[in-house]
């Protein structure tokens, strides 16, 4: 039994385990960055990112992954599988980390701050998008004329002046445009619609 939280273990090794998360001991430690772990699972897995080295496959498409784990979420885009539930709008999710992510759109939670303005986000992906706007880092590079994006979207967004592709089409006059915000101002046409109003007249 566990002396911070009561937690019951059938093994010594679990327990051991479970101390660790409370004492905050990292035993084993990666000799490539110094990184350490809890669990030398947990570093054998590490040391891949280092290696490159990817064993586990998927039967579907051959895709190859470096963790166990990442394998048996990756399966579900193929199953369809999404076993985890929002409670608050019963919206299912294939991965745990995912469904907690989504939770923070209820709770307004923003666990998630940046150092640089202090803004704060729901989760640790947009964070590290929003850092791109004061690192300016751009890792997205176009293979077509090497212009580069801080954002996947806006370098597929792009990609469509070199592919001729428009996919969003209107549904009135079957017009068909390359970006959703042009189709929008297109759509106005059919409809009349003025949103935009002058404060002086």
């Amino acid at each position: 039994k566990c002396s911070h939280c009561d937690k019951e273990f059938r093994f010594e090794s679990k327990l051991n385990q479970q101390l660790q998360t409370h004492t905050g001991e990292r035993p084993y430690q990666c000799g490539e960055c110094g990184k350490r772990f809890i669990q030398l699972s947990h570093l054998k897995d590490h040391m891949r990112t280092h290696t490159g080295e990817k064993p586990y496959r998927c039967e579907e498409c051959s895709r190859q992954f470096s963790r166990l784990s990442n394998l048996k979420v990756y399966v579900r885009t193929h199953t369809g599988d999404k076993p985890y539930r929002c409670e608050e709008c019963a919206k299912q999710f294939n991965e745990l980390a995912t469904v907690k992510a989504h939770m923070r759109t209820h709770t307004g939670e923003k666990p998630y701050s940046c150092e640089g303005c202090s803004k704060q986000f729901s989760t640790r992906s947009t964070l590290k998008t929003h850092m791109r706007t004061h690192t300016g880092e751009k890792p997205y590079k176009c293979e077509e004329c090497s212009k580069q994006f801080s954002l996947l979207s806006d370098l597929k967004r792009h990609m469509r002046t070199h592919t001729g592709e428009k996919p969003h089409r209107c549904e009135q006059c079957s017009k068909h445009f390359s970006r959703l915000c042009d189709l929008k101002t297109h759509v106005r046409t059919h409809t009349g619609g003025k949103p935009y109003r002058c404060e002086e007249c």
